[in-house]
């Protein structure tokens, strides 16, 4: 199925990033680019921490980024790529200071609220799952030119939220989650299915002395007083 209107730009090489949860499914992606010219992908994650991780290190030309993943989804990628971008490297990266990276969504999700707020968190373009391979290379080509690029019906949504007309209402955005950090909304969603502090940490590998910090910090930002009030809190946002 065509997704994209127009030839795109003249085939270069670009290197590419996958962040999606599903193995298989990067499989497939990787293996549909191998076959378009310029398509080099030089690196995958399945987690947002591993995702943010990788792209750091990695330095790619453009990202596929899967909408919805544990852990805040991609919108929590392109936050926690943004707020370390370009980082302190670690021995053996790769960090290009000069030119973040370009993110384009590859999303099974064509509704309006996940268009809208991938799109304002920093995505470049977003296309549906139904895409196929030549037409997700141009669509990779094409935001690296610096154009935007959508699926034809979503284009529609971005439009209307730019101008005032989404039917999209604000509280779809949710300003006290979308303050927390990745690994914060990793400690949330750990909390919120009642794990203790010290099974936190040994889930994440930190110290609990790091949870009860992060704990800390997502009771200030969702302005609960407490544990259960948290808990209740997160329960009303299916987080979990």
């Amino acid at each position: 199925m065509t997704e994209q209107d127009g030839a795109g730009q003249a085939p270069g090489r670009y290197r590419l990033f996958l962040v999606d949860d599903h193995g298989v499914f990067r499989s497939g992606v990787r293996a549909e680019l191998a076959r378009e010219s310029g398509m080099d992908v030089v690196g995958e994650a399945g987690t947002v921490a591993d995702a943010v991780a990788g792209i750091i290190a990695a330095a790619p030309d453009v990202v596929l980024l899967d909408v919805h993943m544990p852990g805040g989804g991609g919108v929590a990628v392109l936050r926690g790529v943004a707020d370390r971008w370009p980082g302190r490297p670690e021995a053996g990266q790769v960090v290009n200071e000069n030119k973040s990276p370009i993110f384009l969504a590859l999303s099974v999700s064509d509704a309006a609220e996940d268009v809208i707020a991938t799109i304002r968190a920093g995505a470049r373009g977003y296309v549906t799952k139904t895409i196929g391979g030549p037409e997700l290379a141009d669509a990779v080509r094409r935001v690296a030119e610096g154009d935007a690029v959508f699926s034809p019906r979503l284009a529609g949504f971005v439009l209307d939220s730019f101008t005032g007309r989404s039917a999209v209402p604000e509280p779809h955005l949710d300003p006290e989650l979308d303050s927390l950090t990745p690994r914060e909304m990793e400690v949330l969603r750990l909390l919120a299915r009642g794990y203790t502090y010290r099974e936190i940490a040994e889930d994440l590998v930190i110290s609990i002395k790091t949870v009860e910090t992060h704990a800390s910090n997502v009771l200030r930002k969702t302005q609960q007083s407490n544990r259960n009030a948290l808990t209740r809190w997160a329960a009303n946002r299916q987080i979990g």
